[in-house]
């Protein structure tokens, strides 16, 4: 039976540093992943955002590092198994040191599938399989404050159009979500009269989500 999560006591993190380029020489078809890089320097439990040629399905992808060599290191809980080939790549180990701690509504939209027909001249029913998802985002209902770390770290991100980690964690120890994405944040501020002034922010997704439960 599955165990609720309700939206409380949820930390919401976001990138404050990443760190350089490491070059990314193979990934292995496993489960869990292997990455090859020289030299990388990762510890356990690192956040890591990679850029891959080849196996697009680790295309800016956020995940977690788990039993590091001097020269490799394991994607926890992602299986490569299936993936196509790896050609290039590289990796860099995110920082999530900016919390953003003044959101007080969430919705998420995005990621309905496609569909392809796959009907032949040769079926009498109609048949297809699901596609491409429909690009995610969430959007935010903010505490307007002018002097909030994590609104004006946001703020700055949306200014360059930067590429941002994040990582939500439902509960103390709780469950997990990694991503990077794009963050919209004018900090314009709204409400209605003796109402709470707030503000709107949007964080897109790109790549997929990584999901740990803890």
């Amino acid at each position: 039976m599955a165990t609720p999560t309700v939206w409380k006591n949820v930390a919401v993190r976001m990138q404050s540093a990443i760190a350089a380029s490491v070059t990314v020489t193979a990934i292995s078809k496993a489960s869990p992943a292997v990455v090859s890089a020289a030299g990388h320097g990762f510890s356990a439990g690192d956040i890591v955002y990679l850029e891959c040629v080849g196996m697009h399905q680790l295309n800016e992808k956020v995940a977690r590092v788990a039993n590091p060599a001097t020269d490799t290191f394991e994607l926890e809980g992602v299986d490569s198994t299936l993936f196509d080939d790896f050609s290039s790549g590289t990796v860099q180990r995110a920082t999530l040191g900016t919390s953003i701690v003044t959101a007080t509504t969430i919705n998420s939209s995005g990621g309905e599938f496609d569909f392809i027909d796959t009907t032949t001249i040769h079926d009498n029913a109609k048949k297809q399989m699901p596609g491409l998802p429909s690009a995610i985002s969430f959007e935010f209902d903010h505490i307007w404050d002018a002097s909030d770390p994590g609104l004006l770290a946001m703020k700055s991100a949306s200014d360059v159009q930067g590429k941002r980690v994040f990582e939500f964690q439902f509960g103390t120890g709780g469950k997990k979500v990694y991503f990077a994405g794009y963050v919209g944040c004018s900090m314009l501020p709204g409400g209605q009269a003796q109402g709470l002034v707030t503000t709107k922010a949007v964080i897109t997704m790109n790549g997929t989500p990584t999901y740990y439960a803890s």
